[in-house]
């Protein structure tokens, strides 16, 4: 072993005096309070000598390269060694034995120099990043030919941060990091440790000095709850396999083709025999063969970004770019939606830039101060849910939302975003009443940074990955909510038509005795139809909360509830605009969904659920096949009113069209049959029934149209020719003009 090279009295006497300078500095990294620990930590040429500090608590001693002991600095666990200029080389390794009797060796993590380029952190700081996950986080690399762990987080009001783990103990004294500038953001590299290693985010508060042990804003991969802790991810290794679908993403003509989505609690849609979840490859497997035996063109999975708590549904998120670890990996989420891929389905999530939750592992004073959140109570609290709002005022905090987007959509292949709670963001006075809200610099009540966000947002994600939707849960007559963000809309592809849908459903709850005085509706809806680019949902909102199943809001005996929630399909599935349904809604769940257990899929097998069942499955292969219902959703000229104002035999009939085929549609509200019942028709032919919601098939009492009916030159409806049908009790039939 080298010892100390000889010295001088006066080299001995520059050295006290460089140690004694160096005390201050010192005492802060015993403290855990110094904010660049590089300056002082690793070799360092000073006074003509070089000199290498290592802090290591609880150790008895130390040597550099396997050869330099160095000495403890008096009674500290500070330890030092110096000697000659280029005795020690640039990557050198650090041995120390424990008080335990542990012994280690690792490369000194305070020999790197810093590894984030400063034009990435300008491009940040800025809020115009959009890949920040890219460097911020935890990330596998190799050094100069050293494998570690490069960790960055941002924490601009701290005074010390710390990476921790079990390599450390825990300890925030062992592996502090260096803040760049006025970033705000720390980071470290850790060689020596990879993949799978646990860790989080000590943080000391420079104004109060309050500690805080956070998990990693931007971790990929995040322990099973009830634990918290953020795990290294690997490098993604699962081998993709839907370039087929990629490849044809980009001219995907969305406005004007099929879009019916299933949407999904994964972990209440099927589990385990025990009752556990099931994993993203077991999902894979009964979940994909179902939908596409449905007819459903895209699956919507409720929240799957890493959360705490399963009473949240997952929209209370912890973890903005990692999915849950309920399920498995993050692999096993590229494996599953790949083959939905193959299959022919698309994915959407539903993502939640709204609110977060105030554990205290996570985002919620993150470091020590309001971050993430606004530091106003009156526009931070979100007082229904008990949850703190994103401050979009902060650029690193719309680059934080934005990569967490753009992670989803690239990382992960998904194909759209659900965009949760967007009312909530639009109105500083959401929920808030009197003198609990803040106006904006204009004196109103629009959070005029959100709309930004938003609007930038959709421009990026459109922009960057053509061919993907967001969608906009907005239960407000918001304008243009739905149109171009450069038209001065907010720029989502599609949004929830919750209108239509808190109508029809109130409608239908109501006994068919006092329908006719309701009707308008049903009717109203045109009014407004296409002001925006609907989706029609029947989601998980409308069977939770006491509201009841839908099956469990249709009036009447069980053969009428069953024949109204056909007839309510059949409205859906033919009125303009994509359609949405929760799991559970296609076999006629009796009760509210519970997200702790199975949907109960032993019902499936009654006969007039299996209808149901069977219907909805026709509805949206007739969807899928026949372009009136679909080419022209979103435009006036691909609907018209046939007779809108029957109200006393609670009728409604109306036109579909494409350029290729014309399809009349007409639904019964009572339970009575309508007989020889006329309606007019554009053309001249037949009109063959293709679709009756009364049908055997689907439970009901085969009432119908079996033969083609053919038009007359009897005007009608202010239409030349009209027909004459019968009208089920409690159904809707689709009848198509065969030209």
């Amino acid at each position: 072993m080298l010892p100390f090279e000889p010295m001088t009295a006066t080299r001995q006497r520059e050295m006290r005096e460089l140690l004694a300078g160096l005390e201050r500095d010192f005492e802060l990294i015993r403290d855990a309070r110094h904010h660049d620990p590089h300056a002082v930590l690793g070799r360092h040429e000073r006074a003509g000598q070089e000199i290498l500090i290592v802090y290591l608590p609880a150790t008895r001693h130390v040597r550099a390269n396997r050869s330099l002991d160095l000495r403890r600095h008096g009674s500290t666990d500070i330890f030092y060694w110096h000697g000659t200029p280029g005795t020690l080389p640039a990557r050198y390794t650090i041995s120390w034995q424990d008080d335990a009797g542990g012994v280690y060796e690792v490369a000194d993590p305070y020999a790197f120099a810093p590894l984030i380029d400063a034009g990435e952190l300008r491009a940040f700081s800025e809020g115009r990043h959009r890949r920040a996950h890219r460097f911020l986080g935890a990330h596998p690399r190799e050094v100069d030919g050293i494998a570690g762990v490069q960790f960055a987080v941002w924490a601009p009001n701290a005074e010390r941060v710390s990476v921790v783990g079990p390599f450390n103990l825990w300890d925030g004294r062992r592996h502090p990091m260096r803040v760049r500038g006025a970033s705000g953001v720390w980071e470290l590299f850790i060689p020596g440790i990879g993949a799978g290693t646990l860790y989080k985010f000590e943080i000391r508060n420079r104004d109060n000095g309050t500690v805080h042990l956070k998990t990693d804003p931007y971790g990929r991969q995040f322990e099973r709850r009830p634990n918290t802790a953020a795990i290294v991810a690997p490098p993604p290794r699962h081998a993709w396999r839907d370039q087929q679908w990629m490849a044809a993403r980009p001219t995907h003509d969305w406005l004007h083709a099929p879009m019916s989505i299933y949407e999904v609690h994964l972990g209440a849609w099927q589990r385990r025999e025990d009752g556990d979840f099931l994993t993203y490859g077991e999902i894979a497997e009964r979940l994909i063969p179902y939908v596409q035996g449905m007819g459903f063109t895209h699956v919507e999975l409720l929240p799957i970004s890493e959360h705490p708590l399963d009473d949240s549904w997952g929209y209370q998120a912890t973890g903005y770019f990692a999915p849950t670890s309920r399920y498995g990996d993050p692999d096993g989420l590229r494996y599953f939606i790949d083959r939905c891929h193959q299959a022919g389905i698309g994915v959407i999530l539903d993502w939640v830039p709204a609110h977060f939750p105030r554990d205290a592992h996570a985002l919620a004073h993150f470091d020590g101060s309001p971050l993430y959140e606004y530091a106003d109570p009156r526009k931070a609290e979100h007082r229904d849910w008990g949850t703190l709002v994103f401050n979009y005022e902060r650029h690193e905090v719309r680059a934080f939302l934005i990569s967490s987007a753009c992670l989803w959509l690239e990382d992960f292949h998904i194909d759209g975003l659900r965009v949760d709670a967007v009312a909530s963001m639009l109105y500083l006075d959401y929920s808030r009443k009197g003198a609990d809200w803040v106006p904006n610099r204009e004196g109103g009540n629009q959070n005029l940074e959100a709309i930004s966000f938003m609007r930038e947002l959709n421009s990026i994600t459109h922009l960057e990955f053509p061919g993907t939707v967001t969608l906009a849960e907005e239960s407000t007559d918001w304008p243009m909510v739905s149109r171009p963000a450069s038209a001065g809309g907010l720029g989502f592809s599609m949004k929830w038509n919750m209108g239509w849908m808190h109508d029809t459903l109130q409608y239908m709850s109501r006994d068919p005795l006092y329908r006719s005085h309701h009707h308008e509706q049903l009717t109203f809806g045109m009014m407004y139809a296409y002001s925006e680019n609907f989706v029609l949902p029947f989601s998980h909102d409308e069977v939770v909360h006491l509201k009841h199943s839908l099956f469990g809001r249709m009036p009447g005996d069980d053969w009428q509830r069953f024949a109204n929630l056909r007839l309510l399909y059949t409205y859906q599935w033919t009125y303009p605009g994509k359609k949405l349904l929760f799991m559970g809604g296609e076999f006629a769940q009796p009760t509210e969904w519970n997200f702790r257990v199975a949907l109960p899929w032993y019902l499936d097998r009654e006969p007039a659920r299996a209808g149901v069942r069977q219907l909805i499955g026709d509805l949206n292969r007739t969807y899928r096949e026949h372009s009136a219902l679909s080419r022209h959703e979103f435009e006036p000229r691909g609907f018209r009113w046939i007779d809108p104002d029957d109200r006393s035999q609670s009728l409604l009939s109306y036109l579909r069209f494409s350029e290729d085929e014309t399809l009349a549609v007409v639904l019964n509200f009572t339970p009575v049959p309508r007989q020889a019942h006329r309606i007019g028709v554009p053309s001249a032919g037949r009109y063959r029934e293709i679709l009756n919601s009364d049908s055997q098939f689907y439970g009901g009492s085969n009432l119908g149209n079996p033969l083609p009916l053919e038009a007359r030159p009897v005007p009608t409806h202010q239409l030349p020719y009209s027909i004459d049908l019968t009208v089920p009790p409690l159904a809707g039939v689709i009848l198509k003009l065969e030209r």
